[in-house]
């Protein structure tokens, strides 16, 4: 009876070994979340990577997010290439003369993010998956919906093909 209560503690011991070792699922959940047109839980409170200014048609200011294995790649100088199941987000908003802020300065030179544009953008990194897109799947939701427009999508993919040798990532870690 002793022996079989010291093969249970040993099973259990070992699963919680197995449970510990293992690598986190989170990557792989956001990037399902994406795949099944649902925005993935707690992206939002992702890793600043960077943030941007688009002039021209886009004219917008961004906060560019990262998961953690896109976040681990910046920062060990590991990217590119990035490894599979990095993910990198986009949030863009109105860049907008903030005329509060300016009466305060006594001058135009303050500009502050104000509605949402453009949606969520997502690139999720899996070579297999997206081999015909240079290994990253785009995706865009507008209003918490996904945007399935196949044209709309090749498009994003048709801008980042002009950085080939940055793996497709406009965006540069800025620490």
């Amino acid at each position: 009876m002793k022996w079989i209560a010291l093969v249970l503690v040993a099973i259990v011991s070992l699963a919680f070994v197995i449970a510990a070792a293992a690598p986190p699922q989170a990557a792989d959940g956001a990037a399902a979340s994406i795949a099944a047109g649902t925005l993935p839980p707690g992206y939002r409170d992702w890793r600043l990577i960077s943030v941007a200014r688009e002039e021209g048609q886009l004219d917008d200011i961004r906060a560019v997010l990262g998961n953690d294995p896109a976040i681990n790649a910046y920062r060990d100088g590991k990217s590119p290439p990035f490894p599979e199941g990095a993910i990198i987000a986009r949030i863009a908003w109105s860049y907008d003369a903030s005329a509060d802020n300016n009466k305060v300065f006594g001058a135009k030179q303050s500009f502050v993010a104000g509605h949402p544009k453009n949606g969520v953008q997502f690139m999720v990194k899996d070579a297999t998956k997206y081999a015909s897109t240079g290994g990253w799947g785009y995706s865009q939701f507008d209003g918490g919906k996904p945007l399935n427009d196949a044209v709309a999508i090749q498009k994003c993919f048709e801008c980042h093909a002009l950085i080939k040798d940055r793996d497709y990532v406009f965006t540069r870690y800025a620490p």
